[in-house]
């Protein structure tokens, strides 16, 4: 398995600017021996679904999560995203309540959030891949460089990217962000773990006037 050719080429030429490519190659040839051996998740087809959903050069969010969820069916490759049909985790449920709160919508019937994806939110996790049933197991093996190598990129970019960053694993990727064209928009994280910080944080409006303040068009959040 070779990670760099799966990715779309736009990404691709995007984001290897800032790899260490032999730390890709290692990371490529763990993900090789992952796959073969023990059940992961996102299948691998959908490995980099949120890279083939958002372009680069529509992005104009990024939510960012931890790993990909670790139960059978739920994880396709979009950070806090379940397969439709799938039971909506409670995190994702909070975003939801959140969502309703926020712009007054009644809460989404499924929690695929791939109509997010289509209009330039790039749902990505900082790593990618997980083992059944074992959260965080596939961390420090070079995907948090991967995905810094990503919001980078999206640094880069002169068009304002909206990154909203929930919970303090993420906050720390503020540092990454440098370009003041963007806007970064910080709260706790969604988990009913986590009774505070998110919930009133207001995200979804606040994401839609800093895109407008720049000339582009608001996120309709409500089309799953």
């Amino acid at each position: 398995m070779d990670l760099l050719p799966l990715l779309p080429a736009a990404w691709r030429t995007a984001v290897e600017p800032h790899l260490d490519l032999a730390r890709t190659a290692e990371l490529s040839t763990f993900c090789a021996a992952e796959y073969a051996a023990e059940t992961v998740y996102p299948p691998i087809e959908d490995l980099f679904s949120a890279y083939r959903l958002c372009a680069p050069e529509q992005c104009r969010v990024l939510i960012l999560g931890q790993d990909p969820y670790h139960r059978a069916g739920q994880a396709h490759g979009l950070s806090f995203s379940v397969r439709p049909g799938v039971s909506v985790p409670p995190s994702l449920r909070n975003v939801f309540k959140e969502l309703a709160d926020d712009l007054g919508v009644p809460a989404p019937r499924t929690g695929d959030l791939t109509g997010w994806a289509s209009q330039g939110v790039l749902l990505l996790n900082a790593v990618l891949t997980v083992r059944q049933g074992k959260p965080g197991s596939h961390a420090g093996q070079g995907w948090e460089e991967f995905t810094d190598a990503t919001i980078r990129a999206l640094d880069g970019l002169d068009q304002r990217v909206v990154f909203l960053l929930w919970g303090s694993y993420a906050r720390k990727k503020k540092a990454l962000v440098t370009n003041p064209a963007h806007v970064v928009l910080e709260a706790g994280h969604p988990s009913p773990m986590n009774p505070r910080g998110f919930l009133g944080s207001r995200p979804f409006s606040a994401t839609n006037k800093a895109l407008t303040d720049a000339g582009l068009p608001e996120i309709t959040w409500t089309a799953l």
